[in-house]
């Protein structure tokens, strides 16, 4: 268990001395899959044969002193919204039960390329639709910290196997929040990059101009190192932005000395205050405190659209989801349901096979949001409500652009409550929605953002997240910031929160 709770630049530096080896982190992975994800269901595949054989590959590159990146070697778990060659790919949707892609998304490539073992796929909401990893089509998965509570969506599965100790890094995907608002309630560090920072390539897509790859890990280093394997132009994917990456690694190391002198942050107004949980208000305001003992310097900004950001976005997903679902039609792929029409006189039309299929195979957030979406885009409706959504997302952007005028970064809570019990707002879909009320207006922006543990909410003794967003493109302040907050906050506790964390040691050791 030790060499699992290491993050994954001292698992690389251990493997580049020779103090360890692929095989044997890769195993002792396995083995802690084995041990608690029965309890924790971060997996919905593990690919134990392939991931071995990826280990002992990149063992015999290290020992021929032809490593294929800084990384080579440490394992990594894959949401199962990327198209993996040869490994399921679900969505967490039973009508993408048993398919296997023909091949790998660029982002898996990447990580290939680079030598990290795939240790599985992780679960997720339905084609991401979700704040808490309750809407999978093959159960929830469970938060570490405690497993009557969820780990946050659509991303829950990526996040509890990394606050789990089960991969020290994974990859998850953001279209409203999916990546930190799970790493808020699981205490784990999590990254959305600038929109075609990361290639989308090979994901599943469930909002094209919204979604987004990015890191889970236990680190700001960690993430920054894993950013730069998967980061960069990808000339198939025509949302790519064609340059390089900033220093991710040098800005993260830079950081971690925890000077930020002469560095702006602006705190946002209307994210904070009224509806956000106390405990996650007051460990906010002390990491906005340690950032002035760093040598920050503090203004509030406000962006008023914000107060619209949730509307617009429940309008604009959906309409780009109901879209992006209608190849889900039981013909080309995926599950096919063929009713019993015999007593209508005749075979089944495929319209007929195409309505059972699509009832059988989507769950029921499925089903709103496509219903929500094409009503939206529907003749008579689309000017009122999907053009007015795009209006606002405009004054976002702008609200953004003038707040960056002010401050080279901007802070909020990552969520406004800590983890909820589990079946806690499966009726009320608004108040799962509103989970996500400080993270979606990043995406509607395409800007960077980034999810810290800002410490332990004390009502409740479960994490809380420190988001910190930048202008696109400069994702690389996000790591300065991030890991000048992570160095202060460790020092405080006396190390990393995860540290603290009940890991599930009572119940399965």
């Amino acid at each position: 268990m030790s060499l699992l709770r290491k993050s994954a630049a001292e698992l690389a530096a251990m493997l580049a001395a020779g103090e360890t080896t692929s095989v044997e982190l890769t195993q002792a992975c396995l083995d802690r899959i084995a041990a608690v994800d029965g309890a924790v269901h971060a997996f919905l595949h593990v690919d134990a044969e392939g991931a071995l054989a990826q280990a002992a590959a990149s063992d015999a590159r290290r020992a021929a002193g032809t490593p294929a990146s800084e990384l080579d070697g440490v394992p990594i778990a894959v949401k199962d919204v990327l198209a993996t060659q040869g490994l399921p790919t679900t969505c967490g949707s039973k009508i993408l039960e048993g398919w296997i892609p023909p091949y790998d998304a660029t982002v898996v490539a990447r990580l290939r390329a680079a030598g990290l073992p795939i240790l599985g796929k992780t679960n997720m909401d339905e084609f991401a639709m979700g704040s808490s990893t309750e809407h999978s089509a093959y159960g929830p998965t469970h938060n570490p910290w405690d497993l009557d509570r969820i780990p946050g969506g659509s991303g829950g599965g990526s996040a509890a196997a990394v606050a789990a100790f089960e991969a020290p890094l994974a990859i998850g995907t953001d279209t409203g929040g999916s990546i930190r608002q799970p790493g808020a309630v699981t205490g784990t560090v999590g990254l959305k990059p600038t929109y075609g920072g990361i290639s989308r390539y090979g994901l599943v897509a469930m909002a094209n101009s919204l979604d987004q790859v990015g890191p889970v890990t236990r680190t700001v280093l960690d993430s920054a190192l894993l950013h730069e394997v998967i980061g960069g132009h990808d000339p198939l994917d025509s949302t790519s932005i064609d340059q390089p990456l900033p220093a991710l690694v040098a800005a993260a190391r830079e950081g971690a000395s925890g000077d930020l002198s002469g560095l702006r942050v602006g705190v946002i107004a209307e994210l904070r205050g009224e509806g956000y949980q106390a405990g996650v208000q007051q460990r906010f305001d002390e990491a906005v405190a340690l950032l002035v003992g760093a040598g920050a310097e503090v203004v509030e900004v406000s962006c008023p659209s914000f107060a619209h950001a949730l509307a617009a976005y429940y309008l604009i997903m959906p309409s780009e989801a109901s879209s992006n679902l209608a190849r889900f039609d039981a013909m080309r792929y995926g599950l096919r349901v063929v009713p019993d029409v015999a007593k209508n006189g005749g075979s089944p039309s495929a319209e007929d096979v195409m309505r059972a299929t699509r009832d059988a195979g989507f769950g029921d957030e499925v089903k709103r949001r496509i219903i929500l979406g094409t009503y939206a885009l529907s003749s008579g409706y689309y000017d009122a409500y999907y053009g007015q959504a795009q209006k606002v997302r405009t004054l976002i952007s702008q609200d953004f652009a003038a707040a960056f005028e002010l401050a080279d970064v901007l802070v909020s809570p990552t969520a406004p409550t800590t983890a909820f019990r589990i079946g806690e707002k499966l009726d009320d879909p608004l108040a799962m929605y509103l989970n996500d009320v400080a993270t979606i207006p990043a995406n509607l922006a395409g800007i960077p953002g980034l999810s810290v543990p800002a410490g332990l909410a004390p009502e409740d003794g479960l994490p809380v997240g420190f988001q910190v967003l930048a202008p696109a493109l400069a994702d690389d302040r996000l790591y300065r910031v991030g890991a000048a907050l992570e160095a202060l906050l460790e020092k405080q506790w006396g190390g990393a929160l995860l540290d603290q964390a009940p890991a599930l040691e009572g119940a399965v050791r």
